[in-house]
């Protein structure tokens, strides 16, 4: 039998009316031709299929051109189509023309400047020059620096100091006294972002922002969006304990106290976002909501997704009353919700900004006072591109309306609107009108791609301003030493100098002048001043006392033949000063602290230290974590173990028989109810703790960005690895290691972490 070749194109044209079924249509199919590029390639999110996005990928440095994207349209065609003259390629990242320097020369002249060319920037005479002396063009589209100015110093009349011109634009207005103003158009080819006008004050300052002029392939990067986001919602949350209103200047989000916030989140999920960006920027959303609520407090939350149509995650009404929903609920839901491209062909942006409109009034009306005292903050994620619902800014300017009440002055800091431009093909220009304008602040950010999310979002809450915070930990690891220190901030490493070698353990920073680890790794001969500490950022801290639990005693069973007794193994070191506290270097959370009920979730005054107990040791196997060490010293491992607990736990500590002295006879008594056990192989294979482990914190991550430690790594029955290395070790079914429960040794933690003669400030502990 003879068959004939046929293309993949070909061949979905044959079997689509066997999918479809008789009296059904076959969808529309692109065609395939002069869709390659040069120096990269493309993918595509629905085949040829209508509806389907066709993205271009390029090297670092490079980006597509002519077009960034096409879309597969109804009639079969791409728009925009390929064009057989105009040979679509990678084109080097090129940065906008520096050649703009009023009274003074920029060297070299080129006509093109592309990723690494530099200049450099000279002054007239008689004029001085601002800024930058030298810049460099960067991958993202922009000059490094500050735009450079040639001043000649304040003018008569003048009152502001000249603005300048970015690259890439030409201004019109020469005076700058009271009242004087100036304006900003960029070249062809480029989009202003940032202020088109503005105006010289009374206070020597210019209105709105330093204008910018983008390419199509210009992006913010994530340490530009995380220094300029989230500055107008201070007065929202949780203060940092400073308590001090001129402390909370910065430009990252401030998670303060006294404030009632509304956070309105809007994902673009129409077929001009692919499934990949729309997912990362789910991701992103999660990871902010989480890391909100990991400051013990509850915004109330909006969440929806808007194509054509709008699939609504959450309302804002679900928040009123007594039904009020949880955050678990909403994050449920938002995990849960499928992407179909194939659902969402058609994108209408005003309707997303239409149904928080009516929300917003919805509460206006039931409680006008209430709704006065609010924040509101708006953060959307889409390209910009809308083909139906009219254009959205009638309706941002009732948004503005309703919530500023013609109360500028008084009530400009109580809406925030913030656009994250995602996708592969973003619309600058029609994003920046939507977006909040206010004076030295930036609200739109254009981001690379999903990827720059994370880390981005990370980033955005300053948690080294809430002090107060234990186990708070950034959760994204890109497989650097750096990037997965930074999950374990509270870790130190012990290092005791003795004749012959040194002694190693590990421990953890509970507050800022003290570590927790084991007694037994000091000898009754070891001195502070032949101990040091290590943080991830500090390095040999000094130690000032070596406290050691009083009922600690290595030889109380010897008598009974027993060399080493292992009960109330647990020591803090009293650090010589304090560490400065940052999400780089933190506490983590121990039971029964009040600090630890936030970390919880827990409200309320009467909150027991029995009631952390259930929540974090209630299973028959617990999960739980510890840190190994690395002789490459190249970063700590975690490692994953099973506590056992209640019927389980007497056949855990049941194996520690197979060492030496230790009988059925005397078992309960040697390992006591202080201990918590892991190891074997059942339900799971276990990790194993080795030498150089000891100290070290047993603990569980309670949500993706707290750290609550419930024990300390003691002993273990086997030694599984008698030469270091820098893997993981498995238990065999015989191997157990015993951990001090910290809940049995609180009255210990009590009396000098909660002392009140602390250079810090003490922790607050629990009754019951």
């Amino acid at each position: 039998m003879n068959f004939s070749v046929c293309s993949n194109l070909c061949l979905a044209l044959l079997l689509c009316p066997l999918f479809l079924g008789v009296g059904v249509l076959c969808e529309t199919l692109c065609n395939d031709k002069n869709l390659d590029i040069e120096g990269g390639y493309y993918t595509l999110s629905n085949g040829h299929f209508y509806g389907s996005m066709l993205v271009y990928h390029c090297p670092e440095g490079y980006y597509a051109y002519p077009a960034l994207t096409r879309s597969c349209q109804k009639s079969g065609a791409w728009s925009p189509g390929p064009k057989r003259r105009s040979t679509q390629r990678c084109r080097m990242i090129e940065c906008p023309n520096p050649l703009v320097l009023e009274s003074g020369s920029v060297f070299p002249v080129q006509a093109q400047y592309f990723v690494n060319n530099e200049t450099t920037y000279e002054c007239y005479s008689g004029y001085t020059l601002r800024g930058s002396s030298s810049r460099k063009c960067q991958p993202n589209g922009k000059w490094s620096g500050g735009t450079p100015i040639c001043s000649s110093g304040i003018r008569d009349g003048d009152r502001c100091a000249d603005p300048g011109t970015p690259p890439g634009a030409r201004r019109t207005g020469d005076f700058f006294g009271i009242g004087d103003g100036v304006t900003y158009r960029c070249d062809d080819g480029l989009t202003l972002v940032g202020s088109k006008e503005r105006v010289c004050q009374e206070n020597g300052q210019w209105t709105g922002t330093e204008p910018k002029c983008y390419y199509k392939h210009t992006y913010d990067t994530p340490l530009e969006i995380t220094e300029a986001f989230g500055s107008a919602i201070r007065e929202s949350l949780l203060v940092s304990e400073t308590n001090n209103d001129t402390d909370l200047v910065g430009k990252k989000i401030h998670v303060e106290k006294g404030g009632l916030l509304n956070i309105y989140i809007a994902m673009d999920i129409s077929d001009s976002i692919n499934e990949e960006e729309f997912q990362k920027a789910r991701n992103a959303v999660i990871k902010l909501i989480t890391k909100v609520s990991s400051f013990s407090v509850s915004p109330n939350y909006e969440i929806l997704f808007f194509a054509s149509d709008i699939k609504e995650i959450v309302n804002i009404i679900d928040f009123s009353g007594e039904n009020r929903k949880t955050l678990d609920n909403i994050l449920t839901e938002l995990k849960n919700f499928q992407y179909d491209a194939r659902e969402n062909v058609g994108t209408n942006l005003n309707l997303a900004f239409k149904t928080i409109l009516e929300s917003m009034a919805i509460q206006k009306q039931r409680n006008e006072t209430l709704f006065e005292q609010l924040y509101h903050v708006l953060i959307f994620f889409t390209d910009g591109a809308y083909n139906m619902g009219g254009r959205p800014e009638e309706t941002v300017a009732k948004i503005n309306e309703m919530v500023i009440m013609n109360k500028k002055d008084e009530r400009d800091k109580n809406l925030d609107i913030y656009i994250f431009g995602v996708g592969s093909d973003i619309y600058d220009e029609d994003i920046t009108p939507l977006v909040t304008k206010r004076d030295g602040e930036t609200h739109y950010f254009k981001v690379k791609s999903g990827d720059e999310l994370d880390k981005t979002f990370d980033e955005i809450i300053d948690e080294a301003n809430v002090v107060g915070l234990c186990g708070l930990h950034r959760n994204y690891d890109k497989g650097t030493p750096d990037s997965q220190r930074l999950r374990y901030p509270w870790l130190a490493r012990i290092e005791v100098t003795r004749e012959g070698g040194q002694g190693k353990c590990m421990g953890s920073l509970v507050t800022p002048e003290y570590i927790l680890t084991a007694a037994h790794c000091f000898k009754f001969e070891d001195t502070v001043d032949k101990i040091k500490v290590k943080t991830i950022k500090s390095q040999d801290i000094k130690v000032k006392s070596l406290i050691l639990h009083p009922k600690y005693n290595l030889k109380a069973k010897a008598a009974e033949g027993l060399n080493e007794f292992y009960d109330y193994d647990v020591a803090l070191l009293k650090l010589t000063k304090s560490v400065d506290v940052s999400i780089d270097t933190r506490p983590i959370c121990i039971p029964c602290t009040k600090e630890t009920s936030a970390a919880l979730k827990l409200v309320g005054e009467k909150i027991t230290c029995k009631q952390h107990e259930e929540l974090l040791l209630h299973k028959t196997y617990e999960e739980a974590s510890f840190m190994s060490y690395d002789k490459f010293e190249q970063f700590e491992q975690e490692n994953q173990v099973k506590l056992k607990l209640k019927d389980q736990r007497k056949n855990c500590i049941g194996l520690a028989t197979t060492v030496e002295n230790i009988t059925a006879n005397n078992l309960e008594k040697v390992v006591t109810a202080n201990f918590l056990c892991s190891g074997g192989r059942d339900p799971t294979r276990d990790n194993i703790a080795c030498k150089g482990d000891s100290g070290g914190a047993v603990f569980k991550n309670y949500d993706d960005y707290r750290t609550i430690q419930v024990g300390v790594i003691s002993w273990g029955s086997k030694n599984l690895c008698p030469e270091r290395v820098s893997q993981k070790q498995e238990s065999t079914d015989e191997s157990r290691d015993f951990h001090i429960n910290l809940f049995k040794v609180v009255p210990f933690l009590k009396e000098h972490l909660g002392d009140d003669s602390s250079e810090t400030a003490p922790l607050t502990f629990l009754d019951g």
